[in-house]
């Protein structure tokens, strides 16, 4: 099945042969990223710079929710992974909308492409100020909305943006349910929002990155259109 896949990638979307929402193709995904030398780079400096964010924690638990095809614990064993669908390179299940952990018992949560898919966000944001000690943070890596990435997703992707959208949206599943630009809705948009609600939470830093080296990765869904050797200039361009 997974060359199969690996077939497809220079002709189509992976989306238009598989259920996105079947924990198989999490697996399938993660098996494409692992594969893909130039998108493993950029899941690598994902996670060099996430737990580079999460530094100076107190010594909690550090929890990545959402795992799905990723393989943070691979490069941090300490991290605890989590999905919701059972997955078996997973250490658990659990919605991000309802925490399996006592209050005040995490360090840091780590979240990489899945703030977006949270059809309850304020849920969520509930249960990490409940859960999340005194020091602990919340590290997302996610779309932002600026006229470049509007442009790529509203051409290339099949995920839903809704600019209108408030801080909740219809769910039809773990994956296809989203708003992409839920994160830059409830974290600039509506900023003094989200300070109202939550004063125990502060707004860090938000970076800009990888606008150029995803895109020319093709992600899980196509073929890559770079070769692996120029990870270094595509980056370089990337910080430019």
């Amino acid at each position: 099945m997974i060359s199969r896949i690996r077939s497809l990638l220079a002709l189509k979307h992976l989306e238009s042969e598989l259920d996105i929402d079947d924990p198989n193709t999490t697996l399938i995904h993660r098996e494409i990223i692992l594969s893909k030398p130039f998108l493993k780079e950029i899941y690598l400096r994902w996670y060099s710079d996430i737990m580079e964010r999460a530094k100076g924690i107190p010594n909690k638990k550090i929890i990545e929710i959402g795992s799905g095809g990723g393989f943070l614990k691979d490069v941090y064993p300490e991290v605890i992974t989590s999905d919701i669908m059972p997955l078996n390179v997973c250490d658990m299940v659990f919605s991000a909308e309802e925490l399996p952990f006592e209050n005040e018992s995490i360090g840091a949560i780590l979240m990489v492409n899945v703030f977006h898919h949270i059809p309850d966000c304020l849920k969520f944001l509930n249960e990490a100020k409940r859960t999340l000690c005194v020091g602990g943070k919340i590290v997302l890596v996610e779309p932002y909305n600026c006229i470049w990435s509007s442009f790529i997703y509203k051409t290339f992707h099949h995920e839903t943006i809704d600019m209108k959208e408030e801080w909740k949206f219809k769910s039809t599943g773990p994956l296809s349910g989203s708003n992409i630009f839920l994160p830059y809705i409830v974290f600039e948009r509506d900023r003094d929002k989200f300070l109202a609600l939550f004063p125990e939470f502060k707004i860090n830093r938000i970076d800009c990155h990888t606008p150029i080296s995803y895109l020319l990765s093709g992600g899980v869904s196509l073929k890559t259109l770079v070769p692996s050797f120029a990870y270094s200039l595509v980056t370089f361009l990337d910080s430019k």
